[in-house]
């Protein structure tokens, strides 16, 4: 309810809304469990949006996690070429039908459980694929866009299958976001 009244207050005073506080990853294969994620609207609004808006259409729904590099990070969101059952050959290299986001790189460093967007070597590329922090990468940090961070689910997300070789490809069958739903 205090969300609910904030947004009409918003509205009234001419602002926009507030978006979603959160995401819930249900993984399956190798992994099981689900992974809550709160995301940060106020530090990357336009990237926060894009991510509600494809886990409220379903378009995250069997993804899978195409890029697992052990004690780095999980890699998922490419709705084009990443669904689970198609040839992932190409998985990883997609995004949504939607416009490349503007990056919006802010001071909250790259730590455990940590949520950025993935992109290609521009900036300004990202679009639906996120990562998913194993540890800290403070490389990382004001290089690619913080949109949130795993507040349950770390278990689940350790046993996420690891991908090999050096761009950490996930052989066989990858472990996958059965399904993504926004949460309040």
């Amino acid at each position: 309810m205090p969300k609910l009244l904030a947004s009409i207050a918003a509205l009234a005073l001419g602002a926009a809304p507030a978006l979603a506080t959160g995401i819930e990853i249900d993984v399956a294969g190798e992994a099981q469990g689900t992974i809550t994620i709160d995301l940060f609207e106020d530090v990357a609004p336009q990237h926060v949006a894009r991510i509600v808006e494809l886990a409220e259409t379903g378009a995250y729904d069997e993804v899978v996690f195409h890029r697992v590099i052990d004690g780095f990070m999980a890699q998922t969101g490419d709705v084009q070429y990443g669904v689970a059952g198609s040839d992932m050959s190409l998985a990883g290299t997609g995004g949504s039908e939607q416009p490349d986001l503007e990056a919006e790189f802010s001071d909250r460093s790259f730590d455990r459980g940590t949520v950025g967007m993935a992109r290609s070597a521009d900036p300004d590329s990202a679009n639906s694929q996120f990562f998913i922090m194993f540890a800290p990468a403070p490389h990382l940090d004001g290089q690619y866009t913080i949109v949130g961070e795993v507040t349950e689910g770390l278990d689940v997300l350790d046993a996420i299958k690891r991908g090999e070789g050096a761009n950490g490809a996930v052989i066989g069958e990858p472990d996958r976001m059965e399904a993504v739903r926004v949460i309040d």
